[in-house]
């Protein structure tokens, strides 16, 4: 069984900064593509940032410059570095991860972790 467990949350001023960790356990036979997500209160879920396996990365535009995303592949963890933090940051965050388990060789499935919230607040 795969797992996707989510830390770093928390509330913070804006101008602030915040550093998610996710940590991939399990069954794995390889993890491919590791993004995070977040979701506002009304609305809807949406892709922050993204890195691939080999290290390439994409962002959702309002956060460019500010959210850096990383990965460790030894340790199967995607961070995410959150700085210059904004009110409209506000959201539960959420892990997901595309991963062949050991248990279905060649089938890629999505994972998602339970979700960390963060508030950007004075």
């Amino acid at each position: 069984q795969v797992q996707l467990v989510e830390s770093g949350g928390g509330l913070v001023q804006p101008g602030g900064s915040l550093r998610l960790s996710c940590a991939a356990s399990g069954s794995m036979f390889s993890i491919g593509r590791m993004n995070w997500y977040r979701q506002a209160p009304g609305n809807q879920r949406e892709l922050v940032a993204g890195v691939s396996s080999g290290g390439a990365t994409k962002y959702l535009a309002s956060v460019k410059g500010r959210l850096t995303i990383s990965r460790v592949n030894d340790k199967n963890t995607v961070y995410l570095q959150m700085n210059s933090l904004k009110p409209e940051d506000t959201g539960v965050y959420y892990c997901n991860a595309i991963i062949t388990s050991t248990q279905a060789m060649g089938v890629e499935r999505s994972y998602w972790g339970q979700g960390t919230q963060v508030t950007v607040s004075s």
